[in-house]
C-alpha cells in the first residue's frame, strides 16, 4: 500500500487526529507541574488509545482500558491525591527544564521501537487469518478457568487501597495544620 492510497482513506485521517491528540496529552502528561492537571491528561491519553482500539477492532480491549484505567486507576490516583492532601498547585521545586527529560527520552523509546518494528516486518499487511475472538470467549476464560486468581486478585487491591487510606488517614492537631498549611 502506498502512502497516497493510505491517506485517501477515511480511517487514516481519524487515526492521525486521534493520535496526535494522543501524543500531545502524553506530552503534557510528563511535562505539566500540577499533579491533578497531569492525571486529567493521562485520562485524555488512555482515552484516545481506547479509540485506536476500537479502530482496530478490539472493542473488548478499549472498554477494558476504559473500566480499569480511566474508571480504576485514575479515580484512584486524584482519591491518593486528595486523601493525602497533597499540595495539588505548582510546585517552585518541580522546574520544567529537568521534566522535559522524560518526554524526550519517551518519544526517542518511540522512535527506536518503531524503527524496530519497521526493520523487523517491513511493508508486510497483517492478514486477518480466521475472526477475532469474542468477547464471550475471553469473559469465559477469565471467569471460569482464572476465577480464583481473579477474585484473589480484587481482594489483595481492596486490602492495599484500605492500609493506604489508614496510613494517609491521619488527623493533624491544629498547630500541625497551620504548620502545614505555611509551608
Amino acid at each position: 500500500m502506498s502512502l497516497g492510497e493510505w491517506l485517501s482513506e477515511p480511517v487514516t485521517w481519524v487515526f492521525l487526529a486521534v493520535g496526535l491528540a494522543v501524543l500531545f496529552s502524553a506530552l503534557r502528561v510528563v511535562t505539566a507541574k500540577n499533579v491533578v492537571h497531569a492525571a486529567l491528561y493521562l485520562v485524555a491519553a488512555l482515552a484516545g488509545t481506547a479509540v485506536l482500539f476500537i479502530l482496530l477492532s478490539a472493542e473488548f480491549v478499549a472498554w477494558v482500558l476504559v473500566l480499569v484505567y480511566i474508571g480504576a486507576v485514575i479515580v484512584l490516583f486524584l482519591f491518593g491525591i486528595m486523601i493525602t492532601r497533597a499540595p495539588t498547585g505548582q510546585d517552585r521545586g518541580l522546574d520544567a527544564d529537568k521534566k522535559l527529560w522524560p518526554a524526550i527520552l519517551s518519544v526517542g523509546t518511540f522512535a527506536v521501537m518503531a524503527w524496530a518494528s519497521v526493520d523487523a516486518f517491513g511493508g508486510e499487511s497483517l492478514d486477518r487469518v480466521g475472526e477475532a475472538t469474542s468477547t464471550e470467549v475471553l469473559g469465559l476464560a477469565l471467569l471460569g478457568r482464572f476465577v480464583i486468581p481473579f477474585e484473589v486478585v480484587s481482594f489483595l487491591l481492596l486490602a492495599a487501597l484500605i492500609g493506604g487510606i489508614t496510613i494517609a488517614r491521619r488527623d493533624l492537631s491544629p498547630a500541625e495544620e497551620e504548620d502545614r498549611r505555611s509551608v
